[in-house]
């Protein structure tokens, strides 16, 4: 591993990324969607911080994964579709170091447009004169881990396939996560397809970790500011989804490993 060519690599593609239109229209839809929530919190009852909250959080995790989604699908396709990879690869760079690169750079852009929706959220918050609360602090880390799984599928996906193929995988990959208890529930009250329904949830990222608010645990919802998801658990939660993101990148390297380009 040269951190070198990895940087460089991950250098051009947030300039890349930077420039992509689809990005920008997706933090203003976001943006927009934050401050729609003042709104709503106007007709709640003695709950408009807690409303705004929640509504600028679910802005956030549905945009950042959607940027994931539609950016991260196209890659590695990009570099093919313009012949670039032809120039890159034969230069003394390592295929993995490349996919690293690609995801890298993603990272870095993701962490931006995450930081400034969070932004934008606290000075919500600010001005409706709610404190800061560490909740929002947890839930952020735990949507910003999200977000690194579903970047590292669709990187998978992009290293061999059409960068709309890529985005419809890694969507459904992204819908059958956040189901996962959904499925292990199914699953036990099944017969012939048991097997089969708990072989796709153990396969499947449990994005229901990152997203726990709202799930009724031993009779009670849990929230993101209660006791139930603390430091502890963030720590755990982002454990597990940087350890299923390594996997998915070594197998999008040794894919990409295979792909001729002659």
């Amino acid at each position: 591993m040269r951190p070198g060519h990895l940087w460089a690599i991950a250098r051009n593609t947030f300039r890349e990324a930077a420039r992509d239109k689809i990005l920008y229209s997706l933090l203003f839809f976001a943006i927009l969607i934050i401050l729609f929530a003042v709104v709503l919190g106007q007709l709640s009852l003695h709950e408009e911080a807690r409303l705004v909250l929640d509504v600028g959080l679910g802005g956030i995790s549905l945009f950042s994964v959607l940027i994931a989604i539609f950016v991260g699908a196209s890659l590695v396709y990009k570099e093919l579709d313009r012949k670039t990879v032809f120039t890159i690869i034969p230069k003394p760079l390592h295929r993995h170091e490349f996919i690293l690169g690609k995801f890298v750079g993603m990272t870095l852009v993701l962490a931006v447009l995450m930081a400034i929706m969070s932004a934008v959220l606290v000075a919500v918050l600010a001005a409706e004169g709610a404190p800061l609360e560490a909740g929002l602090g947890k839930a952020v880390v735990l949507l910003f881990v999200e977000v690194l799984v579903v970047t590292a599928v669709a990187l998978l996906f992009s290293s061999f396939s059409t960068p709309f193929l890529s985005a419809f995988f890694t969507l459904g990959v992204f819908v059958l996560g956040r189901s996962t208890p959904d499925i292990r529930q199914v699953a036990g009250r099944m017969g012939a397809a048991k097997p089969l329904l708990r072989a796709l949830a153990a396969v499947l990222p449990d994005l229901h970790m990152f997203y726990v608010s709202g799930s009724p645990v031993g009779g009670e919802p849990v929230s993101v500011h209660g006791d139930f998801v603390d430091w502890s658990y963030v720590a755990v939660a982002s454990g597990y989804g940087l350890g299923y993101a390594a996997i998915l990148l070594l197998l999008a390297a040794l894919i990409f490993r295979r792909r001729d380009f002659t």
